[in-house]
């Protein structure tokens, strides 16, 4: 058993994945998988499931409002997630995206960002244009770090199955047959998420996702995320979910310094 083991092991760090004609050949027998325990059917409507990520660990939404944002993009084609740092509002996003290339009701995934946070401006940082703006985007590349093996993600950016640009990229773009989520959308003007918006093709599934206690705009700026909440209320097919404290999912300290700063009740 145990020298029939680390060949699978020695295989899946080879290939970085495990059919199940391979683990048949491997362990010489034969595996019958029953139909609840296919992918298909584990990141189905109605299953807490979304993808399994790397080294097995499946990846689900984990509270009540990481749950009724996966309900709600099922029923509406964009989705607002509002909440606090820790709530797992942009890694649910991410991996709702995910789901939705591996099951093939898209053909891409969009990850952007406002590039300007916290009082840095661009044009003071060092190096190339890339080595500026991946800072900005690290916490959507850690998210699928979880949910892709390294070479099938590398393969995914390199033609452009999976693309993580800065907002500005957007612009003058149709966004069609894709899942495209906007993060951290507290930092967008008026302007800039109206742009994001109406970029978006028949096909399309979009996501926008903020903190409305971090925006980091200038004091006069009015936030665009503000500004949607109000006036896209109504529009049939968009639905905002608020997610709080009770979905914080990073350490339990977490929770009690978001209190103790007002940013929960």
């Amino acid at each position: 058993f145990t020298a029939r083991f680390y060949k699978i092991i020695h295989h899946v760090e080879k290939f970085q994945s495990l059919t199940t004609n391979e683990l048949e050949r491997l362990l010489d027998t034969k595996i019958t998988i029953e139909p609840e325990a296919t992918e298909s059917q584990n990141t189905g409507a109605g299953s807490e499931a979304l993808v399994f990520g790397n080294n097995g660990v499946v990846v689900k939404a984990r509270t009540a409002n990481q749950r009724k944002m996966v309900d709600a993009i099922n029923k509406n084609d964009i989705l607002f997630a509002i909440g606090p740092a820790g709530t797992g509002k942009t890694y649910t996003a991410v991996a709702l995206a995910v789901r939705a290339l591996k099951n093939k009701e898209i053909k891409r995934i969009i990850l952007t960002r406002p590039a300007v946070e916290a009082g840095e401006n661009l044009g003071f940082l060092p190096g190339d244009l890339k080595e500026k703006i991946d800072p900005y985007l690290r916490p959507l590349y850690d998210a699928l770090d979880d949910m892709i093996p390294p070479e099938k993600l590398k393969t995914y950016l390199e033609n452009r199955t999976i693309e993580v640009a800065p907002l500005a990229f957007m612009r003058g773009r149709t966004l069609d047959n894709c899942f495209v989520i906007l993060d951290e959308a507290q930092n967008t003007t008026d302007m800039q998420i109206k742009m994001f918006l109406t970029r978006m093709g028949p096909s399309a599934k979009f996501i926008v996702t903020g903190d409305v206690t971090q925006i980091d705009l200038p004091k006069k700026q009015q936030s665009g995320l503000q500004t949607a909440l109000r006036i896209l209320t109504d529009i049939k097919g968009i639905d905002i979910i608020y997610l709080n404290g009770d979905d914080v999912v990073r350490h339990k300290l977490v929770k009690a310094i978001l209190k103790a700063y007002g940013d929960i009740q």
